[in-house]
C-alpha cells in the first residue's frame, strides 16, 4: 500500500507541475523579474535584409495563394530574399513558383526531406537573418517587420512567431487543435518573458543566419533541433506573438493522428540529440524550462497519466480512503468524455464538453505511438504529409 500511494502521489503531482504548475511557477517569475528589472523598448527603425525560406512539396493547391501572400508581405522589396524549395514535388509545384522572377526558385528531382532542402537553401544564403515558414500558411503583411524588430537586443538569436489553427466549421480536427495552441502560446508568452522560448515551430521562426550549422538529414523535427542549437550557444529565443502562420487543420481527426505521432517520434529523438540540455547545473535557465515544458511532457507526463489510474484503482479496491476513490471516479469520468468524443470526432461531430478530454487523451496516446515507431526507427524525416483543408485564407 505505501508503494501504491508513493506511485500515486508522485504522478500526480508531476501532472499538477507540468500542466499546471509551471505555468504558474513562470508567471511568478516573470512577475518578479519585471519588479526587478524593469522592460525597455527600443523603437529606433530596424529593418536588416532577411531571406525568408519556403520548402514545399507538392502544393500546387495552394501554392499560388502562399506567393501572392509573400509577394504582399510588408518589407522593402531589395531587403527581402525569397527562396522556394520543391525538392521531390511530381505536381505543378515547381512550375508555379518559377512563373515569378523574384523568387529564387531551388528544385531537384529527389525527395530527401525538409531538412535537407533547408541545408541547401542556406548555402546561398547571404542576409544577416533568415525567416523559415511552411507552405501551406499565409503570413500577417507585417510578419517579417515583427520578427526583425527583436534583433535589435544581441542576445537574440531567434524568434518564434505564432501558429493560428484556422476554425472550420464542422471540423473537430480544428477545434481541438486550436485549444492546443492558444494553450501552448500562452506558455510561449511566458518561456520567452523569463527567459526562451523552448523549440520554436517550424510554421514560422527566425535565426541569425550566423548561428546555422547543417542538420543531420535524419532529423524529424528540424526546427526544433536549430532553434534550441542556438539556444545552446547562450542566445535566446524571443517571441513575437504578433508575427503569425495561418493555416487550415488537418483534414480529420486522422490526419492531425498522422501528425501528432510522427512529432511524438520527433520529440524522443530531440531528446536524445540534445542529451547536454538534461544538465541544469551547465544550462540552469534554458535546462529548467526545456525539462519542464517539453521533457517532462514527452516522457513522465503520459507514463504518470496510466501509474495514475492503476495506483488509484488499486488504492480503492483495498479501500485506502474517499481521496483516492474520487481521483479514480474523475479518472474514469474523463476519460469516458475523451472516448465519447473520439466517436464524434471520427463523425465530424462537435460538442464542447469533450474536446479538452479528447485532445489531451489524443496527444498522450499519440506520445506513445511515437515512442514504439522512434525505438523501432519507423518513422522517417521524409514523411507523407498530412492533408489539410484547402481553402482561401484571409487574413
Amino acid at each position: 500500500m505505501l508503494l501504491m500511494k508513493s506511485i500515486f502521489f508522485i504522478s500526480l503531482s508531476i501532472l499538477f507541475y507540468n500542466y499546471f504548475g509551471y505555468g504558474l511557477l513562470l508567471a511568478l517569475l516573470v512577475r518578479l523579474k519585471r519588479i526587478l528589472q524593469p522592460e525597455t523598448h527600443d523603437s529606433t527603425e530596424f529593418e536588416p535584409s532577411v531571406t525568408l525560406i519556403i520548402a514545399a512539396y507538392n502544393e500546387e493547391a495552394f501554392i499560388e495563394q502562399k506567393i501572392n501572400n509573400t509577394l504582399a508581405l510588408d518589407y522593402p522589396e531589395h531587403k527581402l530574399d525569397i527562396i522556394f524549395i520543391t525538392d521531390g514535388s511530381s505536381d505543378d509545384t515547381e512550375n508555379i513558383v518559377r512563373r515569378y522572377p523574384r523568387i529564387i526558385s531551388l528544385h531537384e528531382y529527389e525527395r530527401k526531406g525538409k531538412t535537407a532542402a533547408i541545408n541547401r537553401a542556406m548555402k546561398i544564403v547571404t542576409t544577416p537573418f533568415v525567416i523559415f515558414c511552411d507552405a501551406n500558411t499565409l503570413l500577417n503583411v507585417s510578419a517579417v517587420k515583427n520578427i526583425v524588430k527583436h534583433y535589435r537586443d544581441e542576445k537574440t538569436g531567434g524568434v518564434a512567431g505564432e501558429k493560428k489553427v484556422l476554425m472550420q466549421d464542422g471540423n473537430t480536427a480544428a477545434a481541438t487543435e486550436g485549444i492546443y495552441w492558444k494553450y501552448e502560446s500562452l506558455l510561449k508568452k511566458l518561456d520567452a518573458a523569463f527567459y526562451t522560448v523552448v523549440g520554436a515551430a517550424g510554421e514560422l521562426f527566425s535565426i541569425r543566419t550566423s548561428l546555422f550549422s547543417p542538420v543531420d538529414t535524419s532529423v524529424i523535427l528540424d526546427d526544433f533541433i536549430i532553434s534550441l542549437r542556438v539556444n545552446q550557444m547562450g542566445y535566446r529565443i524571443a517571441y513575437a506573438p504578433d508575427a503569425y502562420a495561418m493555416e487550415a487543420p488537418s483534414m480529420d481527426i486522422k490526419e492531425e493522428h498522422k501528425r501528432k505521432v510522427r512529432i511524438s517520434a520527433g520529440g524522443f529523438q530531440s531528446i536524445v540529440m540534445l542529451k547536454n540540455l538534461l544538465n541544469i547545473f551547465r544550462y540552469p535557465l534554458l535546462s529548467f524550462q526545456y525539462i519542464s515544458h517539453r521533457v517532462l511532457r514527452w516522457t513522465l507526463s503520459p507514463l504518470s497519466l496510466s501509474l495514475l489510474l492503476l495506483s488509484a484503482a488499486v488504492l480503492t479496491y483495498f479501500q485506502a480512503g474517499w481521496f483516492y476513490t474520487s481521483i479514480l471516479f474523475a479518472q474514469v469520468i474523463f476519460y469516458l468524455l475523451a472516448l465519447a468524443g473520439w466517436f464524434l470526432a471520427s463523425k465530424n461531430i462537435k460538442f464542447k464538453p469533450c474536446y479538452i478530454p479528447f485532445y489531451f487523451t489524443f496527444m498522450n496516446v499519440a506520445i506513445y505511438e511515437g515512442f514504439f515507431k522512434y525505438i523501432r526507427k519507423q518513422q522517417s524525416s521524409v514523411w507523407e504529409k498530412a492533408h489539410r483543408e484547402v481553402t482561401y485564407i484571409n487574413i
